[in-house]
């Protein structure tokens, strides 16, 4: 196999390739590393790569998996795998190294996918954007000036300009989402508890953490959730298992759905206008897709100072949990010497964030959740914008922070970020598709979907669908491993 052809198939169809004996495991990590070798100088999407490991980690791949010999990328945050540093994109976390695999890595292991080597993500994974002081910042294979997002922009980044056809990715205030969104992906969030965070938490970021990946195709992410959802003995929640495979929904058809659309966003911040015009080019196209489609009125139960103190409060005081755990291991002090200012700002915030500020920040969640909930009982799909914007300068958000005192620079945060975090509030699933280009820029415009709890399978069937009738997989961007790479 050649490059050139490696860059076109998505990750079922590398392990089809495999299973048929047309490629191995071995060509195929050796192709995913000249691919990085072509891109990283421009993207600095990887951090570390483990080719030495390659044939013993090609061994311990499960013959006849879903993903059988496909090459990999893990995150540098919350996932671990044994032997591995996982670093968090700090000089506080440098050098420590995972004793064990964590449940969704021994997961992905057996999945048969082979884990080249990881992701950049922000400090602490706390940021919208991918530009940690530790190791520079992430560049958007779209535009080198713009942010691949955050907070897995290594991952998005990766993945958009073929190193790899999917990567692991995790989503605690709409991580997977907004670099899906900013480099031309597909980005699904599960349902809250859908995988297992075990053993490192029964409940990730307090419930508004989960796990899964960017890709670039809406089966490949169906498959890997099919290999990945289910609880670990220990973990908080238990959900249903779904009603057949994540993968067989993908094709089937959604039937006439009720889908309400919000082209402006939801709460004070209101999207651009090329960003609401491409919401409302996909609510047609749903209509002639036979949906019932209107605009949706949601009252979510609470204003949008008090939704981004609840969401401040659990991150800040998870943050300073991290950063004291993080000092103990290594001995080393928490100042700017191995910290960010913004980092700083959530450890000095989380240390006054008391277990009744926590309780309010839950009960919160608990009106917003219950709101949308009844939303939901009569509808089965919210459409709305993932981004207020088309993917941010690189540096915008750094600069938005200054002069701004520690709980402002938090609630700054999801300002910046105002539509993806809702879903982390209530629970529900969502996912991002970049079913609209913007004509001017060239730049993917991320049009994000919700369903009601559980209801993975209606996304997957409109993602599907939508993937067929807004077609997005063949675009590319202007660095992309493939280009040139045909003798």
């Amino acid at each position: 196999m050649q490059l050139a052809d490696y860059v076109e198939y998505d990750a079922l169809g590398l392990a089809e390739l495999v299973r048929k004996g047309e490629t191995n495991a071995r060509e195929l990590a050796d192709l995913a590393l000249a691919a990085l070798a072509r891109v990283n100088p421009a993207i600095r999407a990887v951090v570390e790569t483990w080719p030495e490991d390659v044939p013993a980690l090609i061994d311990q791949a499960p013959a006849g998996a879903a993903f059988s010999g496909v090459p990999f990328l893990i995150k540098d945050a919350v996932l671990h795998m044994a032997g591995k540093a996982c670093e968090y994109g700090s000089r506080m976390a440098a050098g420590l190294v995972a004793g064990e695999d964590s449940a969704l890595m021994a997961r992905f292991r057996a999945a048969g996918l082979v884990a080249l080597g990881r992701t950049a993500s922000p400090e602490l994974a706390l940021s919208p954007t991918t530009e940690p002081v530790f190791y520079g910042a992430t560049r958007n294979p779209w535009d080198l000036s713009r942010s691949a997002g955050g907070s897995s922009g290594g991952a998005a980044a990766a993945v958009a300009a073929g190193v790899v056809p999917l990567a692991h990715a995790n989503d605690g205030g709409g991580s997977i989402r907004i670099p899906a969104a900013c480099c031309g992906l597909f980005g699904l969030k599960p349902t809250r508890g859908r995988v297992s965070t075990a053993p490192d938490s029964e409940d990730g970021l307090n419930g508004l953490g989960v796990e899964l990946a960017v890709s670039r195709s809406v089966r490949d992410s169906a498959a890997l959730l099919d290999a990945v959802q289910g609880h670990v003995p220990g973990d908080f929640h238990c959900l249903p298992a779904p009603l057949r495979p994540y993968r067989d929904e993908v094709g089937r058809d959604p039937g006439r759905l009720r889908i309400g659309f919000l082209p402006w966003g939801l709460g004070e911040r209101k999207a651009d206008p090329v960003v609401a015009a491409g919401v409302e080019a996909v609510a047609r196209t749903l209509e002639d897709l036979g949906h019932e489609v209107e605009p949706a009125s949601i009252d979510p139960g609470i204003g949008g100072e008090e939704f981004r103190l609840l969401n401040a409060r659990i991150w800040a005081a998870n943050a300073a949990s991290w950063i004291d755990a993080f000092a103990a291991a290594t001995g080393r002090p928490i100042d700017g010497s191995t910290l960010e200012e913004i980092t700083l700002s959530y450890y000095r915030f989380g240390r006054t964030v008391t277990a009744v500020d926590l309780l309010d920040a839950f009960e919160a969640r608990n009106r917003m959740a219950r709101r949308f909930a009844a939303w939901f009982a009569g509808h089965d799909v919210l459409v709305m914008p993932t981004l207020p914007t088309l993917p941010y300068e690189t540096g915008a958000y750094a600069r938005s922070l200054e002069g701004l005192r520690d709980e402002d620079l938090l609630v700054q945060a999801f300002r910046f970020m105002p539509y993806t975090p809702l879903f982390n509030v209530t629970g529900q699933p969502a996912m991002s598709m970049p079913l609209v280009h913007d004509a001017a820029s060239g730049l993917p415009v991320g049009i994000q979907f919700a369903a009601g709890l559980c209801r993975e399978d209606v996304l997957l069937r409109l993602a599907g669908q939508l993937e067929q009738a807004m077609p997005w997989a063949g675009r590319r961007p202007p660095v992309w491993a493939g280009i040139g790479a045909r003798p």
